[in-house]
């Protein structure tokens, strides 16, 4: 740098510059104005080279030689700056003119001004407290924008500039102008400037009109502006490189010296390296990523800092900062052949039969590339083929039609759905009112008034239902019976069991719209509408005995299958009719009841069936299928669900059990029923043999008569329904489960078999699910989190193994693929605006499946199940098999587990009581426990002689007498 650059420019003579500015400050005290304040007529901007200054500054520092902008005089520090800090932010003194654009008698803020109340809080924050930081004199506070968006992103909705958010977003400037209202003019605390204009106007209020206009210009005329080029002159120095010292920083620690030795024999000794793994070694490597602090919240307010006017240039080198250390390397330079070895390569006969073997598929890869697009994805575009109803790309249910009318089934919940099992397109559902047994009591005037009735639906009319089944009261379960489908039985409200046969309009359900016409209808007293003419409604041809029926509603309700049957001891037999004629049926009564709906035999069979015949037929068109049962029905067997422990029994809600429909594959495990009824008498079991209870029939011995059952307090129960003779007291009754878990947090609302794996159970209840595995006793062997919104029903797909359908509070539908995913669903589809009540899906076709959602507002929602959940993948079956064993094994695993910290748990307390001197638990012999209990019992003999003798009524010389 030449000698030229490092002199300063001339400037005037320093101590006439500064006895002329302590008499400006002087005067300007003595005409009382303010400090900080700048002085009226001196030009904002001078340009360069117009004013001569100083080699010194007023701050002390070296001036730069150039054209400077004049500086008002010094402000005092104000109130809340730190101590020590040096000289604070200079705050904006209040104008002693009014605001400019504001009119305090009509209460409106300046023009780009909003009134905005502050809290305390607030206050706090941004240092503006009322009467402490900002006064009446002292109105204006500087906020910058970035701590009103960090106030905004902290508190949200809380901050009370959230009002004004997207126009201080919008803001321009980084300072923002805050005044404070201590008269309340503008109806707040504060008032806040939006717009840079009203900024201005409140900083620089516009002067008056007069006199100082006329003062300022003369004064402007006076100023001349004449560049004076600056001279090079020696350096002077004043003081100043001592303050810079000062402000720099200087290493005063004392460097750390590290020093390597080796002895010297081993110098020139052979290195052998070794890899190893930087994970097995301590101090293989250790990772030091540099974090943010959150704990240390610091602002730097103020900060004092002299720097020289011209900076010195120091030329240095410095490596990469490194501030994430890894584990890399790096290669600097490319290595290449020398022209040598590339020659000698080149010529070398390995490269020419290297290039000659290959040439024949390099030219076969080139021709492949012309006749062929190699980058066309054959996975994305597998199976874009269309079915008539949906496409393989539909992911969504989608809406195929909704049933509901409004004169029986509006403002009602639907309870039940079921799928007509021969006639597609016909669908039945249950409704009820939506009330609690309170408000029922409390209106059982208008229940009772009320049909109950069951809705049969056809596609081919969703206006009217096809058939209307009346009921003594509201139906929560029925179900067609799978060997005659006009026959259906149903559970109300009541606890009571009814029966129905539809046999004398089933062809109306086959052709409703021909089938309909001259049929003679019965209408219910109050119901005379035309449009309920058009409906038939069917009474009920049989009801249970109340005193003999649940005394809860019933909750669920399920036909035994074909070729089963329970006599009164719960023993499966073989029924050879292959029609199915025994119903189980639980309620929250603490049981679960079997009921056989065929007549007894015996001379009464005969009679009945003579009477039958002479009697005629119902004026009511009620058949006389089940009059035997009507008002006598009771059930055959009872099933009470004890607790292992005292505090009351177990609440069926739901049950399921092993055998199904259709399959037939006990009936070769059979056996003859006296080596059964032998065999289980010697276990403890008690058969009696009923005169026409059927000796000749066979038992099913591979029938399990154990199922499960989920409960309204969450519990999931696995009991045994065979009746067995209790070795306390000796009864016969049903016996205690053999295990259950309270797993959900609400009553269990579906307990359902898998179609595929008859040893796998899905339980929906409160706002989890969980997969049960017949056999792993330890718990579920797949369970869900809580959900945010509380589960209805669950069923399983009909289709695919690893599908079933959740549904929900809020109307919507979860669909899990347990192959896809077992966290969350694979699908979430709202359905209704309402709660899901019930849900049943069925295959209509092989090419089309539909989804029956019933609401709590009375509507049947029927969806389009797509493709890709009507349609199994291949080796579905397997895969998800072996999800269900592997879960198995992990349960198994966990359990070990639990047993092993339960072990050690235990080892650890007698551990620490040796330590404490405590004796370890001795474990007793057969004898010495004999011992100590003959010594209690003696101890107790004791006492009671003395007890009695206090009262008199033992003397010492007589004995007791024996009991």
């Amino acid at each position: 740098m030449s000698e030229s650059e490092n002199k300063m420019p001339e400037s005037q003579d320093v101590t006439e510059k500064e006895k002329e500015s302590s008499k400006e400050e002087e005067k300007d005290k003595d005409t009382g104005q303010k400090l900080g304040t700048p002085r009226q007529g001196t030009p904002k901007r001078s340009p360069a080279g117009s004013r001569k200054s100083s080699g010194k500054s007023g701050t002390g520092q070296p001036s730069s030689g150039k054209g400077e902008r004049s500086t008002p005089a010094k402000s005092p520090t104000p109130k809340h700056a730190p101590k020590g800090k040096g000289k604070a932010k200079e705050e904006p003194k209040p104008p002693e003119s009014p605001v400019a654009g504001g009119n305090e008698d009509d209460g409106k803020p300046p023009e780009g001004c909003i009134p905005i109340f502050l809290s305390s809080k607030t206050q706090e924050i941004f240092h503006c407290r009322a009467d402490v930081d900002v006064t009446k004199e002292n109105q204006m506070k500087i906020i910058t924008k970035q701590e009103i968006l960090d106030d905004l992103h902290n508190r949200a909705g809380v901050s009370d500039f959230h009002p004004f958010k997207q126009q201080i977003i919008n803001y321009p400037s980084d300072e923002l102008l805050l005044m404070y209202d201590f008269d309340f003019k503008f109806g707040q605390n504060f008032y806040i400037a939006l717009t840079e204009e009203a900024k201005e106007k409140i900083l620089n209020p516009p002067k008056e009109e007069g006199e100082e206009e006329g003062q300022e210009m003369v004064e402007e005329e006076q100023v001349v502006y004449k560049y004076i080029p600056p001279e090079p002159k020696d350096w002077v120095s004043h003081g100043s490189e001592k303050e810079i010292t000062e402000e720099s920083v200087i290493e005063t620690r004392r460097k750390i010296k590290v020093s390597v030795r080796r002895k010297r024999r081993e110098f020139g000794a052979p290195f052998e390296f070794k890899d190893r793994n930087v994970s097995d070694a301590k101090d293989g490597y250790v990772e030091c990523v540099s974090y943010e602090d959150r704990t240390f919240d610091l602002k730097k307010v103020e900060l004092n800092k002299g720097i020289q006017a011209i900076p010195v240039f120091v030329n240095s080198g410095t490596q990469t900062d490194w501030k994430y250390p890894r584990n890399s390397n790096v290669q600097y330079e490319s290595r290449e052949f020398s022209s040598e070895e590339r020659e000698k390569i080149e010529n070398s006969k390995n490269l020419a039969n290297f290039i000659s073997n290959v040439t024949p598929r390099f030219e076969l890869a080139l021709q492949q590339n012309e006749i062929m697009d190699v980058f066309h994805i054959d996975w994305a575009h597998l199976g874009d083929s269309s079915d008539a109803f949906g496409s393989k790309a539909d992911n969504h249910l989608k809406e195929y039609q909704s049933f509901t009318d409004l004169q029986f089934s509006k403002e009602k919940k639907i309870t039940c759905i079921q799928w007509h099992p021969t006639i597609k397109g016909v669908v039945a559902v249950s409704v009820a009112e939506k009330m609690n047994f309170d408000e029922r009591i409390d209106e059982a005037a208008k229940v009772i008034m009320t049909p109950s009735l069951i809705l049969i639906w056809n596609f081919t009319d969703p206006i009217h239902p096809q058939l209307l089944l009346e009921a003594p009261d509201d139906i929560y379960s029925f179900q067609f019976s799978p060997s005659d489908v006009n026959i259906i039985a149903g559970g109300c409200q009541n606890g009571q069991l009814v029966l129905w046969d539809i046999s004398a309009h089933a062809e109306r359900l086959k052709q409703p719209r021909g089938g309909s016409k001259n049929k003679r209808t019965l209408v219910l007293p109050g119901f005379e509408d035309p449009n309920a003419l058009k409906t038939p409604i069917v009474r009920y041809c049989a009801v249970s005995n109340i005193e003999n029926s649940h005394h809860a509603p019933i909750t669920d309700l399920l036909w035994l299958p074909d070729h089963l049957e329970v006599n009164r001891m719960g023993v499966p037999q073989e029924n050879k009719s292959l029609q199915c004629c025994q119903i189980m049926t639980c309620a929250a009564d603490h049981c679960i009841l079997f009921w056989d709906t065929r007549p007894p035999k015996g001379p009464q069979q005969q009679q009945s069936s003579k009477n039958a015949e002479k009697e005629p037929v119902n004026p009511m068109g009620v058949p006389n299928t089940f009059k035997h049962l009507d008002l006598t029905w009771k059930p055959m067997l009872k099933v009470h669900l004890h607790k292992s422990e005292p505090g009351g029994d177990h609440m069926p809600t739901r049950f399921s059990i092993s055998e199904k429909q259709g399959d037939r594959g006990a009936l070769s495990k059979a056996a003859d029923s006296n080596i059964n009824d032998k065999e289980a008498s010697i276990q403890g079991g008690h058969f009696i043999a009923k005169p026409g209870s059927g000796k000749d029939k066979r038992t099913l011995q591979g029938v399990k008569t154990h199922f499960y059952v989920g409960t309204e307090d969450g519990e999931v129960v696995y009991v045994d329904w065979m009746p067995q003779k209790d070795q306390d007291t000796g009864k016969i009754q049903t016996p205690k489960p053999d295990f259950y878990h309270t797993i959900h947090d609400g009553p269990v609302s579906t307990v359902q078999r898998s179609p595929f794996f008859s040893d796998i159970i899905l339980v929906v209840g409160g706002w989890t699910f969980t997969i049960w595995k017949e056999g792993v006793t330890s718990g579920p062997i797949l369970q869900s989190c809580a959900n945010s919104i509380r589960f209805t029903v669950g069923h399983w797909s009909p289709s695919r193994p690893g599908v079933f359908y959740i549904a929900k509070m809020d109307g919507s539908v979860d669909v899990w693929d347990l192959l896809d995913k077992t966290h969350e669903p694979s699908l979430t589809q709202s359905v209704s605006p309402t709660s899901i009540t019930t849900i049943f899906p069925w295959p209509i076709s092989h090419k089309q499946h539909l989804l029956a959602v019933g609401d709590s507002a009375g509507t049947l929602h029927i969806l389009e199940i797509p493709w890709s959940l009507k349609h199994s993948t291949p080796n579905e079956l397997t895969g998800v098999a072996n999800y269900f064993e592997r879960e198995v094994k992990r349960r198994v695993f966990v359990v070990a587990r639990w047993d092993f910290r339960e072990l050690e748990k235990r080892e650890l307390e007698a551990e620490q009581k040796k330590k404490a001197g405590i004796a370890p638990q001795v474990i007793l012999s057969e004898e010495e426990i004999e011992h100590r209990m003959k010594q209690e019992y003696n101890q107790y003999l004791e006492t009671e002689a003395a007890f009695l003798r206090e009262l008199g009524l033992k003397d010492d010389e007589e004995p007791l007498p024996a009991t």
